[in-house]
């Protein structure tokens, strides 16, 4: 008897994910120590209020390399359906890593708002900002291309967050020249802006991996997308009944197919093989149970 699933790893699959892993903790670890070097030379505080955030995403990067290391565990006996459930949880910390850079971005702001503004001095500040924006803006869509073809809900929330500070930079480059050139509340203004934008993302992305976390279902639109997948196999004459729930990133579907009610035991057993594959062929799909029901026992 066969306690577990059999499981072959995915050689593709390792090497992008260790691909993202790379891009993103190097990446942090480059802008944490060049922003903290800035900040500490130049003493400007939008500078250091950016260092901290990049700090927050090298602590996120280590908890994500550990995250998705178990995610991709093969199954158990203690997980016989395999660890992909970790992955959200993964998404969950980044989120969580998210929402308090957006709070470290509005306090800062409303501080420095109702303090009246400050002249920001451009300069090195600048330049390191600018440099960050530049770098963050290749890891965002590095990131994202990945996230689209391991179907990662951790790494697309990476690349929001990514996206995040793609703004945060810019915003404070703006926010800069324009205390300079405008009023000394446009840096504050522009702060506040970047901190709504962080929530919003931080929302979403937490609301995408609680889904995975507690059962979601799929989409109307996915749901018939399986259905036609499984009405177009030969012998099937219809689905008439169909569960979809998310385990971890991915869904495990549960279809009731209709097929002739006169047709041999062997021929019946070859459709729901052709299902099966069809459907765990699919990129959102992780595994397919099918029950066939002769057309006349509805």
């Amino acid at each position: 008897m066969r306690w577990i699933r059999s499981y072959t790893p995915d050689p593709t699959q390792q090497r992008l994910y260790r691909q993202a892993l790379i891009i993103t903790g190097v990446g942090n670890l480059t802008l944490a120590a060049g922003k903290a070097v800035a900040a500490y030379l130049t003493g400007s505080a939008a500078l250091y209020a950016d260092a901290a955030n990049s700090v927050s995403d090298v602590v996120y990067s280590a908890l994500m390399i550990l995250g998705l290391w178990v995610a991709m565990q093969p199954p158990d006996l203690s997980h016989p359906q395999g660890h992909s459930r970790f992955e959200p949880l993964v998404g969950l910390m980044v989120t969580l890593s998210m929402t308090l850079a957006g709070y470290e971005a509005a306090r800062t702001a409303i501080e420095r708002f109702l303090e009246g503004g400050l002249r920001v001095e451009l300069g090195l500040p600048a330049i390191v900002l600018l440099i960050a924006a530049g770098i963050k803006a290749w890891m965002y869509v590095s990131v994202a291309r990945l996230a689209r073809q391991l179907h990662s809900p951790t790494l697309e929330t990476t690349a929001r967050d990514n996206l995040s500070d793609v703004l945060t930079s810019s915003a404070a480059f703006i926010g800069a020249a324009g205390s300079q050139f405008i009023h000394p509340l446009a840096d504050p203004i522009a702060g506040l802006i970047v901190a709504i934008w962080i929530f919003r993302n931080a929302f979403l992305a937490g609301r995408e991996n609680l889904n995975f976390l507690t059962g979601a279902g799929a989409d109307e639109e996915l749901r018939q997308e399986i259905v036609r997948k499984v009405e177009s196999v030969e012998g099937v004459q219809r689905v008439h009944f169909m569960v979809t729930e998310y385990v971890g990133p991915k869904l495990v579907v549960d279809v009731h197919a209709n097929v002739d009610g006169s047709m041999s035991l062997d021929a019946a057993h070859e459709i729901n093989d052709q299902v099966i594959e069809l459907l765990e062929d699919m990129a959102e799909v992780d595994r397919a149970y099918v029950h066939l029901e002769p057309e006349h026992e509805d």
